[in-house]
């Protein structure tokens, strides 16, 4: 799997968030998000290609008992079943954030969907057709629903305007209509969109209402109020 960093930090998102963790950030993306906020493991990936077990060591080493595979997207990694394996074996406690359209055998403790909004799709006039292949690939809810009846998950939003919610609103109705039971709203998340405390703030004043009133949480995105938007952290 080629890795963009490895390291140690605070999780800033969804139902563990202030929780001390390890970060294992892989490279690649089958999405091109117009706002993605590590366009070096999308845009244009960068990083060094590991094997697991070598991952798997660096993850150790740093000594912390929670692990968050992210991206990119990880799922596209043919190795993350084996990295996700030894980690848990060795008794730690590992997320695995995607955006749930790509299907995985890896299993982890956590697994943190985010599903990406029609709003989320670059430009049309992108090289590499990038606008008509996000639009193709970022909805699968087979995918989606296959993650969230693998175990314990979370599902977390971007929104940036009322239409977003709106499209939100739809979505989630659909995947609660496809699962026995409906789907447990205490796992949903709306996060404003933004890559500053600025941007955060303004989303932020109308989301929280909304939020309150669909039994939503409202997913702050505490590392960038705790760290800027920097790599590392």
């Amino acid at each position: 799997m080629r890795i963009a960093e490895i390291y140690a930090s605070l999780q800033g998102e969804g139902l563990l968030a202030g929780t001390a963790s390890s970060f294992v950030r892989t490279s690649g993306c089958n999405l091109r998000c117009h706002w993605c906020d590590t366009p070096f493991t999308s845009w244009e990936p960068t990083g060094d290609w590991r094997a697991a077990a070598d991952v798997a060591a660096d993850v150790l080493a740093l000594g912390r008992r929670h692990v968050v595979i992210t991206g990119g997207e990880p799922l596209l990694a043919a190795d993350l079943p084996d990295l996700c394996g030894l980690l848990r074996n060795a008794g730690l406690h590992v997320t695995l954030e995607t955006a749930g359209s790509v299907p995985t055998p890896a299993a982890a403790d956590l697994m943190s969907i985010s599903p990406k909004l029609a709003s989320s799709g670059p430009p049309a006039s992108t090289a590499g057709g990038w606008a008509a292949r996000h639009a193709a690939a970022r909805r699968r809810d087979d995918v989606l629903l296959a993650l969230m009846r693998a175990g314990a998950y979370q599902l977390k939003f971007v929104v940036d305007s009322r239409a977003d919610l709106a499209e939100t609103d739809a979505w989630i109705a659909d995947l609660a209509a496809a699962l026995p039971g409906g789907l447990d709203r205490g796992r949903v998340f709306l996060m404003p969109q933004g890559r500053s405390p600025h941007e955060l703030a303004a989303t932020t004043r109308w989301l929280a209402a909304e939020c309150r009133s669909r039994g939503f949480h409202l997913g702050h995105r505490h590392h960038i109020e705790w760290f800027g938007h920097t790599r590392g952290t």
